[in-house]
């Protein structure tokens, strides 16, 4: 039993989703900053200040609807959207078109009766074999 869980820890699979747990959980504080230290204030200079939560609240029956607070949420959410687009996959994107120009193109595919010609070679090889 000791042996079949040891395996399985130390499958690959298990072991790389660690290793993203891990590095997703640091980066996360790297996106949180850029948020909180640049996109928030960017809000604050056109809005006037950067969290809402405490406007649009409608008050009815004792019960509270805090709308400027889902909408800061809903900006959060998009300001870490575009920062990690614009920050990380778009750069990353970029990269990838680059080294992929210098690779060498896809090869041809072969023709029909180039294709159907290996084939009967094949097929005379194995009836010399058999």
């Amino acid at each position: 039993m000791l042996n079949g869980f040891k395996n399985f820890v130390l499958r690959g699979n298990v072991i790389d989703l660690a290793i993203a747990v891990v590095i997703g959980a640091a980066f996360s504080k790297i996106v949180t900053s850029l948020v909180e230290n640049f996109m928030s204030p960017l809000i604050a200079v056109f809005f006037g200040e950067p969290d809402f939560s405490q406007a649009l609240i409608l008050k009815l029956n004792g019960a509270e609807f805090k709308f400027g607070a889902i909408l800061t949420d809903v900006i959060g959410f998009l300001a870490i959207g575009a920062a990690l687009y614009f920050c990380i996959v778009l750069p990353l994107n970029k990269l990838h078109e680059l080294r992929k120009k210098g690779d060498a193109p896809e090869p041809e595919a072969t023709p029909e009766d180039i294709a159907l010609l290996q084939e009967i070679r094949d097929l005379l090889k194995e009836q010399r074999s058999a």
